[in-house]
């Protein structure tokens, strides 16, 4: 079973996002991320579901639409430090808490976004 099977598939992934882009508006402590971010968080959040439902192996929408993730480049543009980071890591860790009852998956799976949270750093 692929983790996006384990989560819930594409509803439980859009639940997570959904609350993910909620707490970023709304926890001070992700002010310095989501200031970095457009005010209509909606593409945003589209572009997330899109790429965690390939990355955890669903449907691989954004390869298909975008092609190559290559996130940390397509991410230059924005000026990410610790803070914005940290910011975006604790909105991603309390919707996944929040909404994927898995705690082993997130055994497995909080870690890589963890890494990869702290990769998006440029500056």
């Amino acid at each position: 079973m692929t983790p996006y099977e384990a989560i819930g598939g594409e509803d439980a992934i859009r639940r997570l996002c959904s609350r993910f882009y909620t707490l970023m508006d709304t926890l001070p402590e992700a002010k310095a991320c989501r200031d970095i971010h457009p005010k209509d968080l909606s593409r945003a959040e589209e572009k997330l579901f899109e790429y965690l439902s390939g990355w955890l192996g669903g449907p691989p929408l954004f390869t298909d639409k975008y092609g190559a993730p290559m996130l940390r480049r397509r991410h230059l543009p924005a000026s990410i430090g610790r803070e914005e980071a940290e910011g975006w890591l604790l909105c991603f860790r309390q919707a996944w808490a929040e909404t994927v009852p898995d705690q082993k998956l997130g055994e497995t799976i909080l870690p890589q976004v963890e890494a990869l949270g702290m990769h998006m750093m440029n500056r």
